[in-house]
């Protein structure tokens, strides 16, 4: 069956005072950063994390109880998201925002990767962004006043290196799905943004001690993640803050791609070659084309391309 690309144009959160976010994973790091943003613009948030102390922390640090309300969420546990939906729900009224940025590092070679260490990765970087969508998307549609969705992947779904296969088949699953929904949650006049940040001073190299008990059993990767623990962040790391500020700006750009380093630049430009090097070089059989067009193109990428235009443009002042 043949699917037509939807066009829609969705009006930006150019404004986002008065909305509610519900962020996952977010009381420290990533999160934390983006949650001090929208706060900062005048955003309600619901603050969604696994670790309780990590939550009261982040409460008292932000200092704005009447916009916040926290959370604990484990994003594996659906009958869980789902309450937390409720609560959300209970407090602010709706939600305009879901940011799904609860991620766990897992890093390793794949010839040691084992059933729980793939189940651990995949569960929580892509089934905690599934859980989401499945469970709050349908309550911003309902309400009619539109919306945006921030999926947290990683410049490993752009640039996969060695020793990542887990961590970056759940971040690339994570960017594919907000390029294949953007189109048609456009409709909805939801607004789709894939975020994809390079390093950041977050915690997570203590991504091994939430680890649950029943996903330690078959795995291989058990010393890897107890070294990683001890590892610094580098200082030269980006700031939460200031990538918080990054997707602010991209939420009210209703961006696509939100990016944080430009130093990954030349890196996805040879891996985007590569790929375009391997297209065949012979002449595209015309009429096959017109029965698979549907599959030759997506319109998010051109009104990408628009929206950045514009963003770049030189301002000229006003007479």
């Amino acid at each position: 069956m043949a699917f037509q690309a939807p066009t829609a144009n969705v009006t930006p959160m150019a404004d986002v005072r008065g909305k509610t976010a519900f962020v996952t994973g977010g009381a420290n790091g990533i999160g934390l950063g983006i949650v001090q943003a929208l706060v900062k613009a005048g955003a309600n948030v619901v603050i969604a994390d696994i670790r309780q102390s990590a939550l009261d922390e982040a409460k008292a640090a932000l200092n704005a109880d009447a916009q916040v309300e926290t959370v604990q969420l484990d994003v594996t546990d659906r009958a869980a998201f789902a309450a937390a939906a409720d609560r959300a729900e209970a407090r602010f009224g709706k939600i305009h925002m879901l940011i799904g940025n609860a991620g766990i590092g897992v890093m390793g070679p794949v010839l040691d990767a084992r059933y729980d260490d793939w189940d651990w990765g995949m569960g929580v970087n892509l089934g905690g962004v599934i859980n989401g969508l499945v469970t709050i998307l349908p309550r911003i549609k309902a309400h009619g006043e539109g919306g945006q969705i921030v999926t947290t992947s990683s410049q490993s779904a752009l640039i996969p290196i060695s020793y990542s296969a887990i961590y970056t088949a759940a971040k690339a699953a994570v960017m594919g799905i907000s390029e294949a929904i953007r189109g048609e949650l456009a409709v909805e006049n939801i607004g789709v943004s894939a975020f994809m940040p390079g390093p950041v001073q977050s915690n997570i190299s203590q991504s091994g001690e939430l680890r649950p008990q029943h996903l330690r059993n078959d795995s291989g990767y058990a010393q890897r993640e107890a070294d990683l623990e001890k590892r610094p962040n580098s200082p030269l790391w980006m700031s939460a803050e200031e990538v918080g500020e990054r997707v602010l700006a991209g939420i009210q750009r209703n961006d696509l791609y939100i990016l944080t380093h430009p130093e990954f630049g030349p890196g996805m430009q040879k891996r985007f070659d590569a790929i375009m090097a391997s297209v065949p070089s012979e002449p595209v059989n015309e009429a096959r084309a017109k029965e698979i067009f549907f599959l030759l193109d997506n319109p998010v990428f051109d009104d990408q391309l628009a929206r950045r235009a514009e963003a770049n443009a030189p301002q000229t002042e006003q007479a």
